[in-house]
């Protein structure tokens, strides 16, 4: 009695040793061959307790996982094998899912609530624009008057990632965020957002990165699948947010515009590049009720137009009390994050 009582706590040690191992190492790895912890990401995801102090790394080997991604709880890491082989993908378009929900939640291929996610390696697509020819006609009970039919459009909203209120630091590096609608990539937090993207590819239609309070985005391409901008800020949380765009390049449709603002913002674009093919529109103001308090405030330094013949709207024009050398990470998020990769 008493060896088979030293047996049953020996296992029972060496389960509860192994479950605090897996946790204590803070990795988990996600082939959907079934080679790993998890064949999806969700489930990987859903494992993982509530909180943690530290980050927990979810590693996904090569493969294409079609799933909605829900991440409510904070301190974690997707990390890809390999950007291009590592993707996660849905079809959605924002007009449809708001007529059967009030808000954005689930809305996005990835959808964030919680803080301090960081993304590696991986491509996240909302193909639904690219799904679909002629988009269909849906009924949506949500609409005001007699007809609740609705016509979707190939190039209407469709996100990739979406942030919630509840989410207010985000980093990637290294990935590709791809649709063909606008709102790509949506990382919305007037007041308290901070959003850091390094090495990235992102594309879309209208507004395809439309990041609200302070971004960075360093050695990124944007290619536009519209005539519309291709990027947008809201900076009205606070006066001191901005979009910084560091040694990026601009291109994709022919004639697209750059870029546009409907509320308060800040634009800085450093060392970044245009393809020719790029229309002679600066950024601008969309005609608004909104209230603009601090005017307009978008700068360039030594930004140029692949070819040649430089338009003269994105000449050097950095406030003198700001350097180039100065405008950093660090300077756009000051003490409050430090993202360092």
């Amino acid at each position: 009695m008493r060896r088979a009582f030293r047996h049953i706590s020996f296992l029972l040690l060496s389960v509860g040793f192994s479950t605090g191992m897996l946790f204590a190492q803070q990795r988990l790895v996600v082939d959907k061959t079934g080679k790993g912890d998890f064949k999806s990401i969700q489930g990987a995801i859903n494992s993982l307790p509530d909180s943690s102090a530290t980050p927990r790394t979810i590693f996904i080997r090569n493969g294409i996982y079609k799933e909605k991604l829900y991440i409510e709880k904070a301190n974690i890491i997707l990390e890809g094998e390999e950007r291009a082989q590592v993707i996660i993908t849905a079809s959605i378009a924002r007009d449809e899912w708001r007529c059967g929900h009030t808000d954005d939640w689930g809305v996005a291929t990835l959808n964030v609530g919680a803080n301090d996610l960081t993304l590696k390696h991986l491509t996240v697509v909302n193909s639904f624009g690219f799904d679909h020819k002629w988009p269909p006609v849906i009924y949506c009970a949500a609409d005001t008057g007699e007809n609740k039919l609705r016509q979707l459009k190939k190039d209407g909203h469709q996100m990739a990632l979406r942030t919630m209120n509840l989410a207010t630091r985000l980093a990637a590096v290294d990935c590709h965020f791809k649709a063909f609608g606008g709102d790509t990539v949506s990382p919305w937090e007037t007041g308290n957002g901070m959003w850091y993207f390094k090495d990235c590819i992102m594309e879309g239609g209208v507004d395809f990165y439309c990041p609200r309070g302070w971004a960075w985005a360093e050695n990124c391409t944007f290619t536009s699948h519209s005539g519309t901008a291709a990027i947008w800020h809201d900076g009205s949380g606070n006066k001191d947010s901005k979009t910084v765009l560091v040694n990026c390049r601009f291109g994709g449709f022919d004639g697209f515009q750059l870029g546009r603002y409907h509320k308060d913002a800040q634009f800085y674009l450093i060392n970044c590049s245009f393809a020719a093919n790029m229309r002679d529109q600066a950024i601008y103001q969309v005609p608004t009720t909104n209230t603009i308090q601090w005017g307009e405030r978008i700068y360039y330094y030594n930004c140029h137009r692949e070819g040649g013949n430089d338009y003269t709207w994105y000449g050097n024009n950095l406030p003198e009390t700001i350097k180039p050398a100065d405008i950093t990470s660090g300077w756009v998020f000051g003490t409050r994050w430090n993202p360092v990769f």
